[in-house]
């Protein structure tokens, strides 16, 4: 009997964990230059801080203690953020280039000059599954008009045979 009220309480922990887990949070790399749209609340205002820099680390998986660690020179000091990945603070964030690295943690380039920490870029497509929807949506009405074409043009083909042969 223990065991039944064990499982229900986990499926409960587990429906509350994914419904506070973000969807588009995973379309980033360690290597790539993101942008991080954060909120900031003033008193009673709220206002979004844009933070943009080099993603040198991704911890904890994807579950909901996933972080990412972003860094960035600002006047000569290195400035380094820890944003926990699917924080209800972090309004969106966007890729701004794709780096190629070959190491899942980059803390070399801590290190690393101006010149010697730039990564080759690389040509990523980073955009949402809605969007690759949605060209295939495209393709396929692209693909019914050339099949109505193609079913018009026989049409066509089939009257002007049975006009010569009248």
């Amino acid at each position: 009997m223990t065991h039944k009220i064990k499982t229900k309480k986990m499926s409960v922990e587990i429906s509350i964990v994914k419904s506070q887990l973000k969807d588009d949070r995973d379309i980033f790399r360690v290597g790539d230059t993101v942008k991080v749209y954060q909120k900031i609340k003033e008193g009673d205002k709220e206002r979004i801080q844009i933070f943009e820099g080099l993603v040198i680390a991704r911890k904890h998986g994807k579950g909901l203690n996933a972080t990412f660690t972003v860094r960035k020179v600002t006047s000569g000091v290195g400035v380094e953020k820890i944003y926990p990945l699917h924080s209800p603070m972090i309004e969106k964030i966007e890729v701004v280039r794709s780096g190629k690295v070959r190491r899942a943690k980059i803390y070399y380039i801590r290190k690393a000059t101006a010149k010697q920490s730039r990564l080759k870029e690389i040509k990523r497509d980073v955009q949402k599954k809605e969007k690759s929807s949605q060209k295939t949506q495209v393709e396929n009405v692209e693909n019914k008009e050339k099949e109505s074409q193609t079913v018009d043009n026989t049409q066509n083909k089939e009257e002007t045979k049975s006009t010569e042969n009248k």
